[in-house]
């Protein structure tokens, strides 16, 4: 089977072309990179990925990880990815040179490690939550941690992970109860279970670092008593040795998808001999967890991104291949003489494929903008410029997390249809795919978790600043848009969404401000939808702004038909996306209210 799971020239154009990471090199802390470097790098992600991960897809799922006899047994790729990617420098990419780092823009590291979940999303997590744990304990932790830890981990030698859920406690992190008690030898006794721990336990890694949250004796209640903590499977010696951490592995998730990928459920200090030491200082846990919740946020969105794309891709290779049905005659009727027609001559076939690739390669965008402002905040000598970017990264956070995870699985579900019954068949991967990215909308906080984030936090930061924020850099690209006698209806069409968005605002906002949270919050998934749309349909006019001016360059990199593919697309989600917002808009306006629990239980 070819190795088309990604569309290389298309993510290069996004990266290059509309997100300018050139520009980014401009800055001193990327300035020993250009662009032919991070091209190498990105290229030889893609043939690492065509050699060790793309393969193993299929197989991985068939052989799922298990528990046995107290650890975890993983498919023999993990070792080799796990290793190869520390070789590669793939986890150590984004870190300062001084802790063993390459400084590569962050966008850069998104498009590679997109590229291994394009081939095999089953494989990237245990890398990058290694990468997560690690860049906490470099951001917070003391020199002796940093020093202990971090070579190992960024060589690939060690895992890493992050543990927040409890069996009592998933999204509501204020109710844990894993418990950190102080001694008198600079550790503290972790006791408590976490469950749903990605990357937990597996036979190839010689030791797993935990970052763990935990509750130290006499603590607030609530989320402003929550520490956080290294607490590693085997920990270090002072010879170099390791020995057992009191770290049980208790079971492993048997999953519907991204069965290759472990989820374990841990146990801490069953023998009352499980230390752990503080990361930064006591009671900052939840604030620093979310140093990495971000980073990880982006990377779901990422994924999610990378499986719609790899579904679209095989999806439109079958409807290439596959003939069926005969097209419609001037008088309605089929000729059962001629050849049979390739599915993708048919106009319901189209609609989905364009769905898939409106999907799949906006979602792209969205990750490597989030990226960008994640390279501009960590990049710049310029607090306003700091506080602005972040500002725009907290606003996008929550849809870059959701959209790609729940549209993408629109998406993968319209591939699977194109395929028909074979697409229900485990002979192709479209069923695979299916499964492997339902898990996206529950990683990281779920969707109503984070459109509670957007409507209750984001929207409402700093009376509305980050909002304000986005507003402009969209209303930016409507004005150029404008100008352009191709583009200026969409342009049009877009101004009113986002006027209509804050039509919608000055509805709910006076629910919150006479103290009606719950109502202000009822409907916060479709305040998601809503602007998850408004804001793709703005990166997508962004493309066709581009392609269309790059029609009329007789040096344009790409092809004619390339470029007339993305304004086509654009077109494509104007017309059966962009409407959406009409009927969302009247239900955030409506008056009735129907899913806030009264006296009387209707749920039956």
């Amino acid at each position: 089977m070819p190795k088309k799971y990604v569309d290389l020239e298309t993510l290069k154009y996004i990266l290059y072309d509309i997100h300018k990471l050139e520009n980014l090199l401009t800055r001193e802390r990327f300035q020993e990179h250009d662009l032919e470097s991070l091209n190498l790098f990105i290229d030889s992600v893609k043939e690492f990925s065509d050699r060790e991960l793309y393969p193993f897809f299929k197989e991985m799922d068939e052989t799922p990880a298990y528990h046995k006899d107290g650890t975890v047994i993983v498919h023999k790729q993990v070792e080799t990815v796990m290793h190869q990617s520390g070789e590669m420098g793939i986890i150590a990419a984004a870190f300062n040179y001084e802790d063993g780092g390459l400084q590569i823009p962050f966008c850069a590291l998104q498009a590679a490690v997109y590229i291994m979940e394009a081939a095999n999303n089953h494989l990237p997590g245990y890398t990058g939550l290694t990468q997560g744990a690690a860049e906490l304990i470099i951001e917070f932790g003391s020199k002796t941690l940093k020093d202990l830890y971090i070579p190992n981990m960024l060589a690939g030698i060690w895992g890493g992970t992050m543990c927040l859920t409890e069996p009592e406690a998933g999204s509501s992190l204020s109710d844990i109860t894993t418990k950190a008690t102080p001694t008198d030898n600079g550790y503290y006794k972790i006791s408590g279970q976490k469950i749903f721990i990605s990357g937990g336990d597996h036979q190839f890694a010689k030791n797993i670092v935990h970052l763990v949250l935990a509750r130290i004796e006499g603590a607030p209640k609530g989320t402003k008593g929550i520490s956080l903590f290294v607490v590693p499977k085997n920990r270090p010696k002072e010879d170099g040795n390791l020995e057992y951490n009191d770290v049980m592995t208790v079971a492993d998730f048997q999953k519907m998808g991204q069965r290759g990928y472990c989820t374990t459920h841990l146990g801490f200090g069953d023998k009352d001999d499980c230390r752990g030491w503080l990361v930064g200082e006591e009671h900052k846990g939840l604030n620093q967890m979310f140093l990495m919740m971000n980073g990880a946020r982006i990377a779901v969105g990422r994924g999610a991104a990378a499986i719609a794309m790899a579904a679209y891709r095989t999806s439109l290779q079958y409807a290439n291949e596959r003939a069926q049905g005969r097209k419609l005659t001037s008088d309605g009727k089929k000729n059962p003489l001629e050849k049979q027609s390739l599915i993708i001559e048919h106009p319901d076939v189209r609609r989905m494929l364009l769905l898939q690739k409106s999907i799949a390669e906006g979602s792209l965008s969205l990750v490597f903008l989030a990226s960008k402002y994640h390279d501009i905040i960590h990049s710049t000598n310029s607090q306003e410029e700091k506080e602005k970017y972040n500002l725009l990264l907290e606003m996008i956070i929550p849809i870059v997390k959701t959209y790609p995870s729940e549209a993408g699985s629109e998406s993968v579900n319209n591939g699977l249809q194109v395929l028909g019954g074979y697409g229900f068949c485990t002979d192709f991967s479209l069923q695979q795919y299916y499964r492997d990215i339902r898990i996206s909308a529950l990683y990281e906080g779920t969707t109503g978790i984070q459109s509670q984030d957007l409507l209750g936090r984001k929207v409402t930061m700093q009376n509305g600043k980050a909002l304000k924020l986005l507003a402009a850099e969209i209303m930016q690209t409507i004005k150029l848009a404008s100008k352009d006698d191709n583009l200026k209806d969409y342009a049009v069409v877009l101004g009113e969404k986002l006027q209509l968005s804050n039509k919608v605002l000055d509805y709910l906002m006076p629910f919150a401000a006479k103290g009606n949270y719950e109502r202000y919050l009822a409907d916060a998934n479709l305040f998601m939808e809503y602007m998850s749309i408004v804001v793709l349909g703005w990166l997508w006019l962004e493309m066709a702004v581009d392609a269309n001016t790059e029609l009329n360059n007789s040096d344009s990199k790409y092809s004619k038909t390339f470029y007339e593919s993305k304004i086509h697309t654009m077109k494509f989600y104007f017309k059966y996306e962009i409407p959406k917002t009409n009927s969302l808009a009247e239900s955030l306006m409506s008056n009735e209210v129907v899913t806030i629990k009264k006296d009387k239980e209707f749920i039956i």
